[in-house]
């Protein structure tokens, strides 16, 4: 079984899992491939939901094209649930996420949700977080003072670029990576976070940081992990 199929396998098993809410919530949408899975498997039974919230503007113009109402957040008081993907989790539920740069957007949708329920395959599943690169969104300005914080803390830290587009593949990318949100990102390579909690609090609070990519408050309550052997769902 390939990666897509896995990813396929999870989406459907998310969406089967949402299906259980009553009819005429909102419900909140992560970012990324496995994301997407998980959209384009819902779509047919969109009209199940009053509407969603989005943590990014692709999810957005993908829930949109499926024909999902989506609303503000800020209209928004009420959200039973919120699906997303994660680029690590540990066994308590902490999740390092923003390999798509939409973590800022996905934590605030997090902290509103009763269950986050993350889906991923198994090989995001890890002991101790930190294999992935960790992504903390920043103030441009910022750029130079929270990079030597963070190189304190004992990783390799590199500034997020910019894909390259059709017209210039062969050209080493020189524009940095830029945020639905007007940010930049650093990936800070190295570490191994043995407390996610004690660390998320710790980078949040140097001065230029919009968010780090440690979901440890806000950690997934429910796993939806697809591998070769089938469907594993598991209460955080």
């Amino acid at each position: 079984m390939n990666q897509d199929q896995l990813k396929q396998m999870v989406g459907e098993a998310a969406r089967d899992e949402v299906l259980k809410l009553p009819a005429g919530q909102i419900l909140g949408v992560g970012t990324g491939s496995t994301a997407n899975c998980f959209i384009d498997a819902l779509a047919p039974h969109k009209d199940h939901f009053a509407g969603t919230v989005s943590s990014s503007n692709a999810t957005t113009e993908r829930l949109l094209k499926h024909g999902f109402q989506v609303l503000d957040l800020n209209d928004v008081t009420d959200l039973p649930a919120y699906v997303d993907g994660a680029d690590e989790i540990d066994p308590a539920g902490h999740m390092i996420k923003g390999g798509g740069g939409a973590l800022t957007r996905e934590k605030i949708i997090a902290s509103m949700a009763r269950q986050f329920i993350c889906i991923c395959d198994s090989s995001k599943q890890v002991a101790v977080l930190g294999n992935f690169a960790l992504p903390v969104e920043i103030i441009p300005l910022a750029k130079g003072i929270v990079s030597r914080e963070l190189e304190k803390l004992g990783g390799k830290v590199t500034l997020r670029l910019a894909k390259n587009t059709h017209a210039d593949l062969n050209q080493t990318p020189s524009e940095p990576f830029v945020t639905d949100n007007g940010g930049w990102i650093l990936d800070v390579a190295g570490l191994k976070i043995a407390d996610p909690i004690k660390m998320e609090a710790q980078i949040n609070q140097i001065a230029g940081v919009i968010t780090v990519g440690l979901f440890a408050k806000e950690k997934a309550n429910l796993l939806l992990v697809s591998n070769a052997s089938g469907l594993e769902r598991l209460v955080l």
